[in-house]
């Protein structure tokens, strides 16, 4: 093993790279809540990178990268990050081990930062932390172990292709959305049109942000310099373009219109869906599988809402079903050509996926219940009534993210919203035409 001065400044480029993706993500799911709610959101995100940092650097890199021994992960010798240095790893032969680590670790912080845009707007900051810390070292440690550390699920095991975080982040984080949606239950005001996102462009600046951050994410997983690394950052995007406008078309077909939340929310599942396939695909099958992920993806969003699933914000519809989508679709499409460490695509490929989706799916859903349980039964997880109403952001937070939130003589207000002002005309006029009748039936015929 020999250190490779390309190979590192890819990957520690890389890493920088998906950590701009957290706050990529916090721009994304701010802008898709209301105004009142849109720093509680951000913070979930934000806060990932403290807590999550010191636990992986604490004990999360032993627990996934450390030694295999048939446990549920590895083992602890890496705490605290001893003998993670210069040297090399066998998992990444030309960068120094401490380069592989901080790439990993970007993956560790985002990945429950996926998860909250599952819980929006009704999610208490300090259940929150303490849920956010154990699901990363109970849940996202172990299903990283099984695939990337040596565990049963990976090559040594299984042998589900995974080249940077199908299953891993994105089916992972998506049954953990699942299961807090569920658990938590729905938003007051579900159903109605009070919920709608409240600043689009910062959605669609947080997707521009992911997308740019999801070339380190998938490419850097070649943890070299090389063709492999550039395969994986074509297929990336393609993947993103595919997904883009395979949301578009049912979109236009189903509800008449094309919109930038859909461009937006199809590019991210494109990019779901490509990142397990990213480093075994060809560029043609990368653009098929983000075309039929964008299909997919729309289709589970609109089943949804039928379900009245409260998944504030589409974790579920895109990152667990596009999740499902791109590691399926690795088995079929993989091939020894674009990457020899790999597999061709075959029936057998895609039941090691499936059987790699189907424990990661039972898994992260049971786990998180009983997660979630706990926290609840210890610090509490839903804010009261009162803190919904009144928004996350002054209810806990104490700050405003918009300065005409506040006026100068004490009182609150929240930037205009165009349904709950047309409910306060409508309102009005329905008690002046009142009064005015009722005038009317007062006074006294002219005729008597």
């Amino acid at each position: 093993m020999r250190i490779d001065t390309g190979d590192t400044a890819w990957v520690l480029v890389s890493a920088a790279l998906v950590m701009f993706m957290t706050p990529g993500l916090a721009l994304f799911y701010g802008g898709l809540v209301r105004a009142k709610n849109v720093l509680g959101t951000v913070m979930q995100s934000l806060i990932a990178l403290g807590v999550v940092t010191v636990l992986w650097v604490l004990v999360g890199y032993s627990l996934v990268f450390g030694s295999d021994h048939g446990l549920l992960t590895g083992g602890l010798e890496y705490m605290g990050l001893r003998g993670v240095g210069a040297d090399p790893t066998a998992l990444a032969p030309s960068v120094p081990a401490s380069a592989f680590m901080v790439f990993q670790m970007m993956f560790a912080v985002i990945t429950p930062a996926l998860i909250t845009g599952a819980f929006a707007e009704r999610m208490r900051f300090g259940g929150y932390l303490m849920f956010l810390g154990l699901w990363s070292l109970l849940v996202y440690a172990p299903v990283a172990h099984w695939v990337w550390g040596g565990g049963f699920l990976g090559a040594a095991g299984v042998g589900a292709l995974d080249f940077a975080g199908g299953t891993v982040v994105h089916v992972n984080a998506g049954a953990a959305a699942l299961a807090t949606a569920l658990y938590l239950g729905r938003r007051r005001g579900f159903g109605s049109g009070a919920l709608r996102p409240h600043n689009v462009p910062m959605v669609l600046l947080g997707a521009g942000i992911l997308w740019f951050g999801w070339f380190g994410f998938n490419a850097g997983s070649a943890l070299s310099a090389g063709g492999l690394a550039s395969s994986a950052f074509v297929a990336t995007h393609l993947g993103a373009a595919g997904g883009m406008l395979g949301w578009l078309v049912p979109e236009r077909l189903r509800h008449e219109r094309a919109t930038t939340i859909g461009a937006a929310t199809g590019a991210i599942a494109g990019l779901v869906a490509i990142t397990p396939a990213s480093g075994y695909v060809a560029p043609l099958p990368a653009l098929a599988i983000g075309l039929v992920a964008g299909v997919v993806c729309f289709l589970a969003v609109e089943l949804k809402g039928r379900l009245r699933l409260d998944d504030s914000l589409d974790v579920v519809g895109v990152h667990m079903v596009g999740g499902i989508v791109g590691a399926l679709l690795t088995g079929v499409f993989a091939s020894l050509a674009v990457n020899p460490a790999g597999a061709d695509g075959s029936l057998a490929q895609v039941a090691r996926q499936a059987a790699a989706v189907g424990v990661t799916l039972a898994f992260s859903f049971l786990a998180t219940m009983a997660i979630l349980r706990l926290v609840d039964r210890t610090v509490g997880l839903r804010v009261s009534e009162d803190v919904e109403e009144e928004g996350l952001d002054r209810s806990i937070h104490g700050e405003s993210a918009y300065a005409w939130n506040d006026r100068t003589d004490g009182t609150r207000t929240f930037p205009f919203d165009p349904d709950a002002e047309l409910a306060k005309l409508r309102e009005q006029l329905v008690v002046e035409t009142t009064r005015r009748t009722v005038q009317a039936l007062q006074q006294p015929d002219p005729l008597d």
